[in-house]
C-alpha cells in the first residue's frame, strides 16, 4: 500500500512540474492597448454620458519596447527604413467605422501597422497582412493607405514606446511616442 501511495505522489508530482514548464516567459516588451476614444475600455464605468452599446472608433494592439539607454531614432530603429511600430508581433488597429487619416479614407476593418521614420515625418503604412511578427515579411503590395505622420520634439525621455489618442470634436490625434520623438496623425470620423 505505502508502495502504491508513494507512486502516486511521484506521478502526481511530475505531472505538476511539468504543467509549469509550459508557460513562456515574460517578453521583455509588454503588449498594449490604445482606443479611440481615449481609454475607451477602461471609462465605460465611470462615463455615465456614454451610452450602452456605443463602440470604440479604433483598437491598437503593441508591443511596447524600452529605450534602455538607447539610441533609439538612427540607432535601433533606421530611418528611411520599414518599422514595426512597437516590438514581437506587428502592431495591428482594428477600425470599427470609416475614418478619414490625412483626407485618405481608411475603411472599417483590422491593419497591420508600419511606419517609415525620418527626422522630419513619418509615413505610417496600414497594411493587409495580419498575425506576423515583426517587420520580416512586409509586403509593400498589400498596403491599403498610406499617411504622413508630422514629427516633433520634447524635451521629456519617453522610456517605452507608446500609442496614445487624444479625443477630438470631429475625431482624435493618435501620437506615436519614444525616446524625445512624438508623431502625430489627425482622425476625422464621419
Amino acid at each position: 500500500m505505502k508502495r502504491i501511495s508513494l507512486i502516486i505522489a511521484i506521478v502526481v508530482i511530475i505531472n505538476i512540474s511539468g504543467w509549469a514548464q509550459e508557460f513562456r516567459s515574460l517578453d521583455k516588451s509588454p503588449m498594449d492597448m490604445a482606443y479611440l476614444p481615449d481609454d475607451f475600455a477602461h471609462d465605460r464605468k465611470f462615463a455615465p454620458e456614454r451610452k450602452l452599446g456605443e463602440r470604440a472608433i479604433i483598437k491598437v494592439v503593441y508591443s511596447r519596447p524600452q529605450k534602455k539607454g538607447r539610441e533609439v531614432f538612427g540607432g535601433i530603429v533606421k530611418y528611411n527604413e520599414v518599422w514595426r511600430l512597437g516590438a514581437n508581433e506587428t502592431t495591428e488597429m482594428k477600425v470599427y467605422q470609416d475614418i478619414q487619416i490625412g483626407g485618405k479614407v481608411l475603411t472599417k476593418g483590422t491593419y497591420a501597422v508600419f511606419a517609415i521614420p525620418t527626422a522630419a515625418e513619418w509615413t505610417i503604412i496600414f497594411n493587409s497582412d495580419l498575425d506576423e511578427w515583426g517587420h520580416y515579411s512586409y509586403q509593400e503590395e498589400h498596403d491599403v493607405l498610406r499617411v504622413k505622420a508630422t514629427v516633433k520634439s520634447t524635451d521629456d525621455t519617453i522610456e517605452a514606446f507608446s500609442i496614445r489618442f487624444e479625443d477630438t470634436a470631429t475625431g482624435g490625434i493618435m501620437r506615436f511616442g519614444w525616446e524625445n520623438t512624438i508623431a502625430e496623425l489627425t482622425i476625422e470620423v464621419n
